[in-house]
């Protein structure tokens, strides 16, 4: 069986760099690239795909709205989540979403192509560490009960925004919301996380690894 494989990561040269590792697999064929959400939405139908590796941070409307659209537009294609962030913030959010999988950047090739192999055999694929975690929670019937988690999808992704610098018309534009709106989630956050200023909210993002 041939893995027929589109790449989504905004970097020319990650994907050059994905592009060789994997096409050296006699399993694997890159079918298509996209350098934003929105771009590969618009060409993940036009060609048969198996597995998407996707960058969680892209240009376009979020991972998790992403994910969303992918699932509508192209329900048969399983998604893999390719991150620099610690899995900690994403994985479980990504998973849930509909991903097939979340590996970090800094993984070797062969752990690459293990992630990629499972989610086109309709596995998923996890770090051991979180499996681990994950196991443990189940059996012990614990929730996540930290201030990130205790989030909904959207105010995480209001906050990664506002993390990242962007400004209230900006997220507004990405996200498809009006900046009344932005504003609004802005002050929910600072509520919940217990903080004053957008300052002390980009200063939270990137302590908890939410954005570098």
């Amino acid at each position: 069986m041939t893995i027929r494989l589109f790449i989504a990561d905004d970097h020319a040269m990650v994907r050059a760099g994905l592009r060789r590792i994997l096409t050296e697999q006699s399993d694997v064929q890159v079918v298509g690239e996209a350098a934003s959400a929105d771009e590969l939405l618009r060409k993940v139908t036009e060609v048969d795909v198996d597995v998407v590796l996707l960058d969680v941070t892209m240009p376009g409307p979020g991972i998790l709205e992403t994910l969303r659209l992918l699932q509508e537009k192209a329900p048969e294609v399983r998604p893999l989540v390719l991150s620099m962030h610690p899995e900690e913030q994403y994985a479980r959010r990504v998973l849930r979403a509909g991903a097939a999988g979340y590996i970090t950047k800094d993984q070797p090739p062969d752990r690459l192509l293990e992630a990629v192999r499972k989610a086109a055999g309709g596995g998923h694929f996890v770090s051991p560490r979180l499996a681990e975690a994950l196991a443990a929670a189940l059996m012990a019937g614990q929730t996540e009960a930290t201030p990130v988690s205790a989030l909904s999808d959207r105010e995480f992704e209001v906050l990664r925004l506002i993390g990242s610098g962007r400004s209230v018309k900006k997220i507004a534009s990405e996200l498809g919301l009006s900046p009344k709106t932005i504003s609004t989630y802005r002050v929910r956050l600072m509520e919940k996380l217990n903080l004053k200023t957008t300052a002390e909210l980009i200063r939270f993002a990137i302590g908890q690894g939410i954005v570098e």
